[in-house]
């Protein structure tokens, strides 16, 4: 195909995205009108299978398959991390020193930590009944852990953070979430269908496959973002690259006899 038909094919159908576009937007609802057919559907359909968060019954239920999207992209985001930043062969791992911490701060993050943790893990398990959910419990409980990090140092980070567990825990989301999804299929209906007992509503019982869903995202993004933490601070911890001895930067000196010559310029001087 030439350049002159690729751009022909490229305006045709950029005039008719834009078309389409234009189409859509006329036939929105106008601005300023109590008139929200959108909004009264997604709350009528989270009512009706007894979910009392609406953002939640719209990510895990009325749009479940895209919220699968978006959480296949934060994995192949760690994915593409580890395998980026992977410890290459012409570098070594060094032992981190020990951190000098002033006591108000140990204090305070020691004291932050356990409440930071439970807060996350809070906001994951109730997702479906106040907001919150996987996505922001997930973020809140992995930083948490890393409040360690800046109570003492490194190494005490490291003894709470074993990552092929978390790297595990971050596929074993992933992998949960596909399976909640065929087991829809299983039962005769669609794939991430809703097809599990609502229970009682503003329960944790409540809500069908959301609560399952939930706790899969909030899963997948707690591993994943500690292992996407520790392959960046191992980075700048750790990990030391060809010439570099005890913390000078590569190509900082010209050799051996550096500080000889820098002796003879005192000398002449």
């Amino acid at each position: 195909m030439s350049a002159r038909v690729r751009l022909w094919v490229f305006l045709v159908g950029t005039a008719g995205f834009a078309v389409l576009f234009a189409v859509a937007c006329f036939g929105l609802p106008a601005f300023g009108t109590a008139h929200h057919p959108y909004g009264v559907r997604a709350v009528h359909a989270s009512l009706s299978h007894h979910t009392a968060n609406v953002i939640a019954s719209v990510n895990f239920d009325l749009r479940a398959f895209d919220t699968l999207g978006e959480e296949t992209i934060l994995f192949s985001a760690v994915l593409g991390t580890v395998v980026l930043l992977r410890q290459a062969r012409d570098e070594h791992r060094k032992d981190p020193e020990p951190a000098v911490v002033h006591p108000r701060v140990r204090r305070f993050a020691l004291l932050m930590l356990p409440l930071a943790l439970l807060v996350g893990l809070y906001v994951i398990a109730h997702g479906q009944v106040s907001p919150g959910g996987g996505f922001q419990g997930g973020v809140v409980a992995a930083t948490a852990l890393h409040l360690l990090y800046i109570a003492a140092d490194y190494r005490a980070l490291e003894r709470v953070r074993p990552l092929p567990l978390y790297e595990i825990g971050e596929a074993a989301g992933e992998v949960a979430y596909v399976i909640t999804g065929l087991a829809a299929v299983l039962a005769g209906s669609a794939f991430l269908a809703n097809v599990l007992p609502f229970g009682t509503f503003a329960t944790l019982s409540s809500g069908g496959t959301v609560p399952v869903l939930n706790a899969a995202v909030g899963l997948e993004v707690v591993s994943g973002v500690v292992v996407l933490l520790a392959r960046f601070l191992d980075q700048a911890v750790e990990i030391e690259e060809p010439g570099e001895d005890d913390g000078n930067p590569r190509g900082a000196g010209d050799g051996p006899d550096d500080g000889d010559d820098k002796d003879d310029e005192r000398e002449r001087a």
